[in-house]
Protein backbone atom coordinates (compact mmCIF):
# COMPACT_ATOMS: atom_id res chain seq x y z
CA UNK A 1 0.00 0.00 0.00
CA UNK A 2 1.60 3.36 -0.80
CA UNK A 3 -0.02 6.11 0.60
CA UNK A 4 -0.82 10.05 -0.53
CA UNK A 5 2.36 11.88 -1.52
CA UNK A 6 2.00 15.81 -0.23
CA UNK A 7 4.07 18.74 -0.86
CA UNK A 8 6.11 18.01 2.09
CA UNK A 9 9.54 15.73 2.08
CA UNK A 10 9.03 12.08 2.89
CA UNK A 11 11.03 10.83 5.60
CA UNK A 12 12.19 6.62 4.95
CA UNK A 13 12.28 5.33 8.82
CA UNK A 14 14.17 2.59 9.16
CA UNK A 15 14.77 -0.12 11.93
CA UNK A 16 12.97 -3.24 13.27
CA UNK A 17 9.30 -4.10 13.38
CA UNK A 18 8.66 -5.92 16.71
CA UNK A 19 5.19 -7.68 17.84
CA UNK A 20 4.90 -5.81 21.41
CA UNK A 21 2.80 -7.23 24.00
CA UNK A 22 2.09 -4.61 26.80
CA UNK A 23 0.88 -5.82 30.24
CA UNK A 24 -0.14 -2.67 32.07
CA UNK A 25 -1.86 -2.00 35.48
CA UNK A 26 0.64 -4.24 37.10
CA UNK A 27 0.42 -3.37 41.26
CA UNK A 28 4.61 -4.65 41.20
CA UNK A 29 7.10 -6.49 38.41
CA UNK A 30 7.71 -9.86 37.92
CA UNK A 31 10.21 -11.51 40.61
CA UNK A 32 11.85 -15.16 39.87
CA UNK A 33 9.87 -17.54 40.98
CA UNK A 34 6.61 -15.60 41.45
CA UNK A 35 3.47 -15.17 39.87
CA UNK A 36 1.83 -12.05 39.11
CA UNK A 37 -1.51 -10.93 36.75
CA UNK A 38 -1.51 -7.75 34.61
CA UNK A 39 -5.10 -5.12 35.10
CA UNK A 40 -4.59 -5.16 31.51
CA UNK A 41 -2.79 -6.11 28.35
CA UNK A 42 -2.54 -5.58 24.68
CA UNK A 43 -0.59 -6.30 21.66
CA UNK A 44 0.28 -4.10 19.42
CA UNK A 45 3.14 -3.13 16.70
CA UNK A 46 6.04 -2.06 18.24
CA UNK A 47 9.86 -0.95 17.51
CA UNK A 48 11.23 2.42 16.79
CA UNK A 49 10.79 2.83 13.34
CA UNK A 50 7.20 1.87 12.88
CA UNK A 51 6.50 3.88 15.85
CA UNK A 52 8.09 7.13 14.60
CA UNK A 53 6.53 6.71 11.02
CA UNK A 54 3.06 5.87 12.67
CA UNK A 55 3.46 9.20 14.61
CA UNK A 56 4.75 11.00 11.54
CA UNK A 57 1.60 9.97 9.52
CA UNK A 58 -0.75 10.76 11.84
CA UNK A 59 0.85 14.26 11.97
CA UNK A 60 0.47 14.44 7.71
CA UNK A 61 4.12 13.56 7.08
CA UNK A 62 4.38 11.11 4.51
CA UNK A 63 6.78 8.25 5.57
CA UNK A 64 7.65 4.80 4.28
CA UNK A 65 9.00 1.93 6.09
CA UNK A 66 12.05 0.39 5.44
CA UNK A 67 12.07 -2.37 7.34
CA UNK A 68 11.50 -6.39 7.10
CA UNK A 69 8.95 -7.70 8.84
CA UNK A 70 7.77 -11.56 9.42
CA UNK A 71 5.61 -14.00 7.90
CA UNK A 72 4.84 -16.09 11.00
CA UNK A 73 1.20 -16.30 12.50
CA UNK A 74 2.09 -13.46 15.26
CA UNK A 75 3.27 -11.06 12.42
CA UNK A 76 0.83 -11.92 10.05
CA UNK A 77 -2.23 -11.55 13.04
CA UNK A 78 -0.77 -7.69 13.54
CA UNK A 79 0.00 -6.66 9.41
CA UNK A 80 -3.05 -4.98 9.41
CA UNK A 81 -2.01 -2.30 11.60
CA UNK A 82 0.57 -1.38 9.55
CA UNK A 83 -2.37 -1.05 6.53
CA UNK A 84 -4.28 0.87 9.12
CA UNK A 85 -1.56 3.63 9.64
CA UNK A 86 -1.31 5.50 6.01
CA UNK A 87 2.62 4.52 5.79
CA UNK A 88 4.21 3.71 2.44
CA UNK A 89 5.02 0.20 2.54
CA UNK A 90 6.44 -0.14 -0.77
CA UNK A 91 10.11 -0.64 1.11
CA UNK A 92 8.46 -3.29 3.30
CA UNK A 93 9.88 -6.86 2.84
CA UNK A 94 7.85 -9.58 3.88
CA UNK A 95 10.88 -12.98 5.08
CA UNK A 96 9.91 -16.19 7.01
CA UNK A 97 13.36 -15.48 9.04
CA UNK A 98 12.10 -11.73 10.04
CA UNK A 99 9.82 -12.89 12.78
CA UNK A 100 8.27 -13.61 15.19
CA UNK A 101 9.89 -10.49 16.09
CA UNK A 102 8.54 -9.93 20.07
CA UNK A 103 8.70 -7.62 22.73
CA UNK A 104 7.54 -7.87 25.96
CA UNK A 105 6.77 -4.76 27.92
CA UNK A 106 5.61 -4.86 31.44
CA UNK A 107 4.56 -1.49 33.25
CA UNK A 108 3.70 -0.30 36.22
CA UNK A 109 3.02 2.75 38.11
CA UNK A 110 6.69 3.52 38.47
CA UNK A 111 8.92 0.75 36.46
CA UNK A 112 8.70 -0.93 33.29
CA UNK A 113 10.51 -3.34 31.97
CA UNK A 114 11.26 -5.67 28.48
CA UNK A 115 12.43 -8.90 27.33
CA UNK A 116 12.41 -8.83 23.21
CA UNK A 117 13.66 -11.50 20.53
CA UNK A 118 15.81 -10.27 17.62
CA UNK A 119 14.85 -12.32 14.25
CA UNK A 120 17.20 -12.48 11.21
CA UNK A 121 19.09 -9.42 9.74
CA UNK A 122 18.25 -5.37 9.74
CA UNK A 123 18.62 -4.51 6.36
CA UNK A 124 16.21 -5.10 3.94
CA UNK A 125 16.41 -6.00 0.51
CA UNK A 126 14.59 -3.21 -0.66
CA UNK A 127 17.74 -0.39 1.43
CA UNK A 128 18.74 0.70 -2.11
CA UNK A 129 15.60 1.41 -3.47
CA UNK A 130 14.24 3.32 -0.53
CA UNK A 131 17.35 5.68 -0.48
CA UNK A 132 16.65 6.22 -4.10
CA UNK A 133 13.22 7.08 -3.54
CA UNK A 134 12.87 10.52 -5.51
CA UNK A 135 9.87 11.52 -2.68
CA UNK A 136 12.74 10.69 0.17
CA UNK A 137 13.96 14.32 2.09
CA UNK A 138 15.21 12.73 5.10
CA UNK A 139 16.26 9.13 6.64
CA UNK A 140 15.08 8.20 10.56
CA UNK A 141 17.47 5.47 11.73
CA UNK A 142 15.10 4.43 14.72
CA UNK A 143 17.91 2.21 16.80
CA UNK A 144 22.17 2.58 16.59
CA UNK A 145 21.82 -1.76 16.53
CA UNK A 146 20.40 -1.26 12.91
CA UNK A 147 23.19 1.27 12.10
CA UNK A 148 25.62 -0.99 13.77
CA UNK A 149 24.44 -3.95 11.37
CA UNK A 150 24.82 -1.18 8.49
CA UNK A 151 27.44 0.91 9.19
CA UNK A 152 27.63 2.63 5.76
CA UNK A 153 23.84 3.90 6.55
CA UNK A 154 24.44 7.27 7.12
CA UNK A 155 27.26 7.89 3.98
CA UNK A 156 24.53 6.03 1.63
CA UNK A 157 21.69 8.47 2.91
CA UNK A 158 24.34 11.24 2.45
CA UNK A 159 25.39 10.26 -0.90
CA UNK A 160 21.82 10.02 -2.19
CA UNK A 161 20.84 13.88 -0.99
CA UNK A 162 19.10 12.82 2.42
CA UNK A 163 19.12 14.37 5.93
CA UNK A 164 19.79 11.47 8.62
CA UNK A 165 18.62 11.68 12.15
CA UNK A 166 19.44 8.69 15.02
CA UNK A 167 17.85 7.80 17.89
CA UNK A 168 20.48 5.72 19.75
CA UNK A 169 17.96 2.95 21.81
CA UNK A 170 19.08 1.34 24.44
CA UNK A 171 20.85 -1.88 24.21
CA UNK A 172 22.96 -3.45 27.03
CA UNK A 173 25.84 -4.62 24.28
CA UNK A 174 26.03 -1.40 22.17
CA UNK A 175 25.02 1.86 24.24
CA UNK A 176 28.64 2.26 26.16
CA UNK A 177 30.37 1.22 23.12
CA UNK A 178 33.14 3.80 22.99
CA UNK A 179 33.05 3.88 18.63
CA UNK A 180 29.45 4.90 18.78
CA UNK A 181 29.90 8.47 18.32
CA UNK A 182 32.60 7.63 15.46
CA UNK A 183 30.13 5.58 13.83
CA UNK A 184 27.29 7.92 14.11
CA UNK A 185 29.40 10.77 11.90
CA UNK A 186 27.41 12.47 9.40
CA UNK A 187 24.45 12.36 11.49
CA UNK A 188 22.43 15.45 11.36
CA UNK A 189 19.74 14.88 14.45
CA UNK A 190 20.82 13.12 17.23
CA UNK A 191 18.08 12.08 19.84
CA UNK A 192 18.76 9.78 22.67
CA UNK A 193 17.31 9.63 26.42
CA UNK A 194 18.85 10.96 29.01
CA UNK A 195 19.94 7.68 30.46
CA UNK A 196 21.52 6.75 27.13
CA UNK A 197 23.02 10.07 26.65
CA UNK A 198 24.76 9.29 30.41
CA UNK A 199 26.02 6.00 29.37
CA UNK A 200 27.32 7.46 25.40
CA UNK A 201 28.98 10.46 27.49
CA UNK A 202 29.87 8.98 30.90
CA UNK A 203 28.42 12.84 32.53
CA UNK A 204 25.86 12.18 34.85
CA UNK A 205 24.22 15.98 34.87
CA UNK A 206 21.95 16.23 32.03
CA UNK A 207 23.17 19.49 30.76
CA UNK A 208 26.68 18.59 30.49
CA UNK A 209 26.16 15.59 28.61
CA UNK A 210 23.87 18.04 26.26
CA UNK A 211 26.80 20.01 25.91
CA UNK A 212 29.31 16.80 25.12
CA UNK A 213 27.12 14.96 22.56
CA UNK A 214 26.58 18.84 20.57
CA UNK A 215 30.51 18.74 19.83
CA UNK A 216 29.62 15.76 17.36
CA UNK A 217 26.09 16.26 16.06
CA UNK A 218 24.46 19.84 14.49
CA UNK A 219 21.36 19.17 16.69
CA UNK A 220 20.89 17.30 19.68
CA UNK A 221 17.60 16.78 21.47
CA UNK A 222 17.73 14.98 24.78
CA UNK A 223 14.46 13.56 26.24
CA UNK A 224 14.05 13.71 30.10
CA UNK A 225 10.68 11.58 30.38
CA UNK A 226 8.35 13.50 32.70
CA UNK A 227 10.75 16.57 33.04
CA UNK A 228 10.49 17.62 29.35
CA UNK A 229 13.56 17.74 26.94
CA UNK A 230 16.80 19.59 26.04
CA UNK A 231 17.70 20.61 22.68
CA UNK A 232 21.49 22.05 21.33
CA UNK A 233 21.68 23.87 18.28
CA UNK A 234 23.28 26.31 16.37
CA UNK A 235 25.18 27.03 19.72
CA UNK A 236 22.08 27.47 21.51
CA UNK A 237 20.58 26.00 24.19
CA UNK A 238 16.73 25.30 25.06
CA UNK A 239 14.47 23.73 27.32
CA UNK A 240 10.98 22.48 27.47
CA UNK A 241 8.46 21.26 30.49
CA UNK A 242 5.95 17.72 29.77
CA UNK A 243 2.48 18.84 30.63
CA UNK A 244 0.76 16.73 33.28
CA UNK A 245 -0.94 13.73 31.71
CA UNK A 246 -2.61 10.80 32.62
CA UNK A 247 0.38 7.88 32.31
CA UNK A 248 -1.17 4.96 30.93
CA UNK A 249 2.19 3.40 29.20
CA UNK A 250 5.38 4.74 28.73
CA UNK A 251 6.63 2.72 25.67
CA UNK A 252 7.47 4.31 22.29
CA UNK A 253 7.07 7.58 24.22
CA UNK A 254 10.64 8.57 23.21
CA UNK A 255 10.37 7.78 19.56
CA UNK A 256 6.59 9.89 19.33
CA UNK A 257 8.66 12.55 20.37
CA UNK A 258 11.21 11.68 17.75
CA UNK A 259 8.37 12.54 15.46
CA UNK A 260 6.84 15.41 16.33
CA UNK A 261 10.02 16.98 16.96
CA UNK A 262 11.59 15.65 12.93
CA UNK A 263 8.15 16.88 11.64
CA UNK A 264 8.69 20.25 12.74
CA UNK A 265 12.48 20.50 12.29
CA UNK A 266 11.73 19.01 8.48
CA UNK A 267 9.54 22.14 8.19
CA UNK A 268 11.90 24.71 8.89
CA UNK A 269 10.43 25.74 12.62
CA UNK A 270 12.31 27.54 15.31
CA UNK A 271 14.25 25.14 17.21
CA UNK A 272 11.90 25.76 20.81
CA UNK A 273 8.91 24.88 18.59
CA UNK A 274 10.49 21.74 17.35
CA UNK A 275 11.09 21.32 20.97
CA UNK A 276 7.36 21.68 22.25
CA UNK A 277 6.50 19.81 19.17
CA UNK A 278 8.11 16.55 20.15
CA UNK A 279 7.27 16.99 24.01
CA UNK A 280 3.42 17.19 22.61
CA UNK A 281 3.34 14.34 20.75
CA UNK A 282 5.34 12.42 22.99
CA UNK A 283 2.89 13.53 25.95
CA UNK A 284 -0.17 12.10 23.68
CA UNK A 285 1.77 8.85 23.86
CA UNK A 286 2.15 7.97 27.03
CA UNK A 287 -2.08 8.31 27.52
CA UNK A 288 -2.25 4.69 26.31
CA UNK A 289 -0.96 1.21 25.91
CA UNK A 290 0.87 0.73 23.06
CA UNK A 291 3.34 3.09 21.22
CA UNK A 292 1.65 4.28 18.19
CA UNK A 293 -1.95 4.03 19.68
CA UNK A 294 -2.91 7.94 20.23
CA UNK A 295 -2.31 9.62 17.49
CA UNK A 296 -4.23 12.68 17.81
CA UNK A 297 -5.79 14.96 19.94
CA UNK A 298 -6.03 13.34 23.48
CA UNK A 299 -6.99 16.00 26.51
CA UNK A 300 -3.59 17.35 27.92
CA UNK A 301 -3.91 18.97 31.25
CA UNK A 302 -2.04 22.41 31.73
Amino acid sequence: MTATISGRGAVLSVGRIYCDMVFTGLDTMPRLGREIFAGNMQMALGGGAYIAAAHLAGLGRPVALVARFGTDALSTALSGQLQSRGLNLDFLERHPDAGPQVTVVMASDTERAFLSRRAGRAEPATLAAALAWPQASHLHIAEFASLAEIPDLVGRAKAAGLTVSLDPSWDDTLIRDKGLLAACAGVDVFLPNFEEAQAITRLANPDQALDALANHFPVVALKRGGEGASLAVSGGRYRGFAPKVEVIDTTGAGDAFNAGFLNAWLDGRAPKACLDAGITTGSRSVQAAGGATILHQPSIAS
